[in-house]
């Protein structure tokens, strides 16, 4: 199979990512901090040793402040939900998938408002629309780092500059970028980083997370869920340190067993080379479908301007016709429709039919680019 769906997972994964995840269930297979036995310390060494990595992938100076979770929703819902009050503003931008759209629709219901800063035409944003968005009462900016339909890489630096020097804190969903574009969160002036596990830093699906830097102020941020953490269990308040303020019930371990080992290969062959290689890979794919008759490519269509997600159209076929035919065809997996991402679909002017989307991966190959491109030349023959 040539497989171009890594934006909803990455696949295939590092071989020492399922050899983790199969070494833990066999010698390991304890719940991490529930006990004392040498099985459960192991399992909590497991847990800590990729928040060091996660710690370390981010720029982030101490681990306890990787919070770990089911996914990067998971972790987007954590900050909306239980930093902002009745009154405060948001900003955030017209290509957000639903993990933050959701959030802001349901929290309006309870007196937090929104400004949407629009968007130009191919994805793009300029920083001023953000600034010119803020208001008295706006607490956080919200933006994904690169759309997860077209690819767009939105201007995070620049926007953190913006943030910080209004006083405000700013979180940035990282699903399509961790593992495939170097994040270092001081540097981007990024406050809170939502990520997942099981895209760009190739762990299994279960795996996400938050990363809190020290400007946030903790005692702030309210937990989504609370309960058992294995620490102060004589209490039945919510313990207020890190990471457990925010880590009730248990935790995936063998999930983040893998995760830890998807990391350890990233380290060792490097994000930049990995980035490189994509860059590669969209500008081949940029090349080709521009080259076929018929093909709508939306988006910057321009590699170094996008992660390696390429969303387009084919005059006369439907996206549901096209992936159906890719599939059965060519053997070939991809994802058509709106990508959970109605807004960003609005944006690119592609709503309500929405578009196919290729999505290049680590393992991705020059060949299997090529053999992509034929199959959609090839469609009407």
């Amino acid at each position: 199979m040539i497989y171009l769906d890594n934006a909803a997972t990455s696949w295939p994964k590092p071989p020492a990512v399922a050899a983790a995840m199969v070494r833990f269930m066999d010698e390991i297979g304890a719940n991490p901090g529930r006990s004392g036995h040498r099985r459960s310390v192991e399992a909590g060494r497991v847990i800590y040793r990729t928040r060091e990595a996660l710690a370390k992938h981010f720029g982030l100076a101490d681990p306890l402040r990787i919070i770990l979770t089911p996914n990067v929703t998971y972790a987007l819902n954590l900050v909306l939900r239980g930093l902002l009050k009745s009154g405060d503003h948001v900003v955030t931008s017209s290509m957000e998938h639903n993990a933050v759209m959701r959030p802001l629709r349901a929290l309006a219901e309870h007196g937090i408002q929104f400004t949407t800063a629009r968007c130009a035409a191919d994805g793009s944003l300029d920083p001023e629309e953000v600034r010119r968005a803020f208001r008295p009462q706006t607490r956080l900016v919200v933006l994904n780092h690169a759309s997860n339909v077209s690819g767009t890489i939105l201007p995070v630096a620049e926007v953190g500059r913006l943030v910080r020097e209004a006083g405000l804190l700013f979180l940035v969903d990282a699903a399509q970028t961790a593992g495939t574009i170097p994040i270092d969160m001081e540097e981007l002036g990024i406050d809170l980083l939502g990520f997942t596990g099981h895209k760009g830093l190739l762990g299994p699906t279960g795996t996400g997370g938050l990363a809190i830097s020290p400007r946030v102020k903790v005692e702030e941020l309210a937990p989504l869920v609370r309960g058992g953490t294995g620490s102060r269990s004589e209490h039945e308040v919510q313990p207020a340190f890190l990471p457990d303020k925010f880590e009730s019930g248990t935790l995936n371990a063998v999930g983040f067993a893998g995760l830890l080992a998807g990391l350890a290969y990233l380290e060792e062959r490097g994000v930049d080379t990995i980035r490189a290689h994509e860059v590669d890979l969209t500008r081949r794919l940029l090349a080709g479908l521009r080259a076929i008759p018929g093909v709508t490519i939306y988006g910057p269509d321009d590699a170094e301007q996008q992660v390696a997600v390429v969303s387009f159209n084919v005059a006369g076929h439907t996206p549901a016709d096209v992936a159906q035919a890719l599939d059965e065809n060519y053997d070939i997996a991809c994802r058509p429709g709106l990508h959970c991402a109605p807004s960003a679909h609005r944006t690119l002017g592609t709503f309500p039919g929405g578009t196919v989307r290729f999505a290049m991966g680590a393992f991705t190959t020059v060949d299997q680019v090529n053999q992509a491109i034929q199959a959609i030349g090839a469609l009407d023959d």
